[in-house]
């Protein structure tokens, strides 16, 4: 078995005990960046001593920074369609919540929102749809990754869409891997299966087992990434941050790939669910915190997603918390970035800012705004990709391909005082990071003369 309940609860039980040198030995393992055991992420979850609290969020920063330096990738959530036929209580887009505006994009709707997107400066979307699709077949979704590719406007266009829909059978995954998505991302929601059946009480969705093995087949398909993640606030979080953790080492041991990305959202009310409001979980802020930092010491070369459901504060302290990737001005209803901003929405948002302050923030924390799609395009996924991260290799290559996607910001969407200390955020992680007469110094010099003279879309 992938998860077992028993087992999690005995470790967390067990680990309600321990001392500060078990900590700080904890703490120095992580920093080898080879992990920790669940033994040990359930200690640090159990931490609540504002020392050894700021300790455990030191390393995870130093972890991030080790295996990706100073960037952080952005992307846009883009919804197609909020049709479902499951019935999930916590969530506005089930079938039963008939006051919730319907609607699924046409393609040139699609097309519409695309080019909002595109003004705004975005290279990286995430398309998500509701467990139902117009015509009753996958056509729909193929065909709107293929819009969304096709989508032009002034020059720009998205160069990676990464995907997030029902889980499919492997027959559909392969049909799936065909359309040239980069990352197959699926939340189990809680991994406690007695609460998940509790939660999710019609449809499809209802299949506990189905949805747990879909990474399985996803893989098995030949998917090259995906990415997992609960859904805090379902069922006690630290349990479903060690099940996460036994899902994210079961897929590295069996299939040589462990999650390209793991995300930790946070519940959020929803319209027309009562459960929404009044979760079984109330994490404190400190306890989200806790469960970001476990995740990047369990599990360091994972990608950890952030989305808009956390306020800017605590978005701006999760950077340094190792969070490498976050959305920015995130509409969660189809239509909502351009041509219909009432269709419902999925949940409550808590970030409403736009790209460009999203981005001055990051710049004012000293971190490196990253649009890069460089690794998908040539072919550096699934193992190539953890061979390097594992390590802390892939930074070479991270670091670099932000500099260079965010100079592309720079010249052809930010304000004049966002672009100068842009610019010399640039210069000052490009000295600090590479010496001087070093090839990836010189590749950088030189791109980004290229860059400021028109070039786009360099990477290596």
């Amino acid at each position: 078995m992938i998860i077992q309940d028993e087992k999690i609860e005995r470790t967390l039980e067990k680990a309600s005990s321990y001392d500060d040198s078990q900590v700080a030995a904890i703490l120095t393992k992580a920093k080898e960046l080879k992990g920790i055991s669940l033994d040990e992420a359930a200690v640090l979850l159990n931490l609540t001593d504002s020392n050894l609290l700021n300790q455990l969020f030191e390393t995870a920063k130093y972890i991030k920074e080790a295996i990706y330096g100073n960037r952080i990738v952005l992307f846009a959530p883009l919804y197609i369609s909020n049709l479902c036929t499951n019935e999930c209580i916590y969530c506005a887009f089930r079938r039963s919540n008939t006051t919730l505006k319907r609607h699924a994009s046409s393609q040139d709707e699609i097309r519409q929102e695309i080019e909002a997107l595109l003004k705004q400066g975005h290279k990286r979307v995430l398309m998500v749809a509701g467990e139902a699709y117009p015509g009753g077949g996958l056509q729909y979704v193929y065909d709107s990754i293929k819009t969304i590719y096709d989508t032009r406007w002034n020059g720009h266009n998205i160069r990676r869409v990464n995907v997030n829909i029902a889980p499919l059978t492997l027959p559909e995954f392969e049909e799936l891997k065909k359309c040239n998505i980069g990352t197959y991302q699926l939340f189990q929601e809680t991994y406690h299966q007695k609460t998940y059946e509790k939660l999710h009480i019609a449809g499809a969705k209802k299949d506990f087992q189905f949805r747990l093995n879909a990474m399985d087949r996803a893989l098995q398909a030949g998917m090259n990434d995906v990415g997992i993640g609960p859904l805090l606030g379902l069922y006690n979080h630290k349990f479903d941050i060690l099940a996460t953790l036994e899902h994210s080492w079961y897929l590295d041991k069996t299939y040589g790939v462990g999650p390209h990305t793991i995300s930790i959202p946070r519940i959020e009310p929803a319209e027309g669910s009562d459960f929404s409001q009044h979760p079984n979980d109330v994490l404190t802020d400190d306890d989200f915190k806790k469960c970001v930092a476990v995740l990047r010491l369990a599990v360091p070369y994972t990608g950890i997603i952030l989305s808009t459901r956390e306020t800017p504060q605590m978005r701006n302290e999760c950077l340094e918390l190792g969070v490498s990737q976050i959305s920015a001005d995130s509409r969660v209803n189809p239509g909502g970035y351009s041509y219909d901003k009432e269709n419902g929405s999925q949940f409550t948002l808590s970030d409403s800012r736009t790209l460009a302050e999203v981005i001055d923030a990051i710049v004012d924390a000293k971190h490196m705004p990253s649009f890069c799609t460089g690794c998908y395009r040539l072919g550096r996924v699934g193992k190539d990709f953890m061979d390097m991260a594992k390590p802390g290799l892939i930074k070479t290559h991270c670091l670099p391909n932000a500099m260079f996607t965010f100079a592309e910001y720079l010249e052809d969407f930010a304000p004049l005082p966002l672009k100068e200390k842009g610019y010399a955020l640039i210069n000052q992680t490009a000295k600090e990071a590479f010496p001087a007469d070093s090839p990836i110094h010189k590749l950088i010099e030189e791109n980004l003369t290229k860059i400021k003279t028109g070039k786009r879309d360099l990477y290596f």
